[in-house]
């Protein structure tokens, strides 16, 4: 926690690869603090900035699973921003679990989802200084079924189709960003996934860091 009462507060809201399990460790335990990009966003913004990590495995943007409850984001958002109140940046990373081979979800009907986030924010968020807080939707890396350990981890989960599908996202995203007039960022022009071809490699959370750094700092003025 950053005891700084003028630090401007980020929210992070995310999947796996916001919580940070890793791809390339069988028993997937959880990467350290200073390694996730939440913690790198953090190292990279200082202590003029407080940094909350809200990443929850196989989040989806609003989408139910049948033996997974809680995992469906948009009822959690609006609390999760009451919560946090003030809020001065709010990072949105999701869409990943929404390609999952059981709901069978086009980009852009992901990407749609996204809108409800927004609505949201206006809903449920101030900032510092009473305004609407500035909102960085962020595409998701890509699926990488070249990779070793990808038909193992992923059976029954994603498939090609998927793979797919998560290189379109980022157009898709960008037009809603654009369409809202919220700020946009493609993981996937700087972090790639490990072994298991869906979750980050372990260097990709310090080049995520870096390219979220640079937006919320075009926010924070």
């Amino acid at each position: 926690m950053i005891t700084n009462s003028a630090a401007s507060k980020v929210l992070c809201f995310g999947d796996s690869n916001t919580n940070g399990i890793p791809s390339d460790d069988e028993d997937y335990a959880r990467l350290a603090a200073d390694v996730r990009w939440t913690g790198r966003l953090q190292l990279l913004l200082g202590d003029g900035y407080d940094v909350i990590e809200e990443g929850l495995g196989g989040r989806t943007t609003d989408l139910e699973y049948d033996d997974r409850p809680g995992c469906n984001g948009r009822p959690y958002f609006g609390p999760c921003l009451r919560t946090h109140h003030p809020i001065d940046v709010i990072v949105i990373m999701l869409g990943t679990n929404d390609l999952k081979i059981q709901f069978d979800r086009a980009p852009a009907s992901i990407a749609g989802a996204l809108h409800g986030y927004i609505d949201d924010v206006a809903l449920n968020a101030e900032s510092r200084s009473g305004g609407v807080p500035g909102i960085v939707l962020v595409s998701p890396l890509h699926l990488d079924d070249g990779q070793p350990r990808f038909a193992g981890t992923t059976a029954g989960a994603f498939d090609g189709t998927s793979v797919e599908k998560s290189r379109l996202l980022a157009a898709e995203i960008s037009r809603v960003a654009h369409a809202r007039g919220v700020l946009f960022a493609d993981a996937a022009t700087v972090a790639r996934a490990g072994s298991d071809g869906h979750h980050l490699s372990v260097g990709s959370h310090e080049r995520l860091a870096e390219l979220i750094a640079g937006k919320v700092r075009d926010l924070v003025k």
